[in-house]
């Protein structure tokens, strides 16, 4: 792309809608003048989380709300279906990879929490295109179908002769565990974890219930807090 054909790009880009204007005026004026030598006290010391948070894009799904968290608790990143990929050190773009990195080795968080939820788009499409091997979403699609291949393993664990409805319900609560397995597969993960430094949360939230479960080793099991 040429500098003049960026410029052209560029004329594009708008403000910011008047409602979002609107609701951070609203917030500096209330939350940020009651709390201002809090906010410049996370602006000096940086961030000190003890907690990473891998949860779906979802904009139903907000851990901050979740856990009653103020600014700096936690370190989150989002993408389709709270997904983890294996381990690939290769030359692409990792951005799930390497949040997971900076978290662990650059601000040592203590947890890294799966936070999976209740009718998950992006768990639905990957079943629909792992159960009859449609490759539709990968040929309209330049990233989401190869992304939802990360489900394939989650997916072949499943028990098919539940419903349709069940067995989506199950991926959902089974991709979580495949992430949990995939994070254990990096080297600085096990190290950390080795060293009792990490430990590795699997959660998923029912929207509509407004319930928790979480994922108890023991049992095997999701279980409700």
């Amino acid at each position: 792309m040429t500098r003049s054909d960026q410029k052209a790009h560029r004329a594009d880009i708008r403000p910011l809608p008047s409602y979002l204007v609107k609701r951070f005026k609203g917030w500096q004026a209330t939350q940020f003048e009651e709390n201002r030598s809090w906010f410049q006290h996370l602006a000096e010391i940086g961030q000190h989380p003890r907690a990473m948070i891998i949860s779906c894009c979802d904009s139903r799904v907000h851990a901050m709300t979740l856990f009653g968290a103020e600014s700096g608790e936690f370190f989150i990143h989002r993408n389709i279906a709270n997904l983890i990929p294996p381990y690939n050190p290769s030359g692409d773009h990792h951005g799930t990879s390497a949040a997971i990195e900076y978290a662990v080795t650059v601000l040592r968080v203590a947890h890294i929490i799966i936070l999976g939820h209740s009718n998950c788009g992006g768990i639905h499409s990957g079943f629909e295109q792992c159960h009859a091997d449609d490759d539709t979403l990968l040929k309209s699609t330049k990233f989401i179908g190869k992304w939802l291949q990360i489900l394939r393993p989650a997916f072949d664990r499943l028990d098919h002769g539940q419903s349709k409805e069940a067995k989506i319900s199950a991926l959902e609560k089974e991709s979580i565990l495949v992430s949990m397995d995939n994070l254990s597969g990096f080297p600085f993960i096990k190290d950390a974890m080795d060293n009792d430094r990490l430990t590795l949360h699997g959660l998923w939230h029912d929207i509509g219930a407004g319930e928790l479960y979480s994922y108890n080793s023991t049992k095997g099991v999701f279980a409700k807090l």
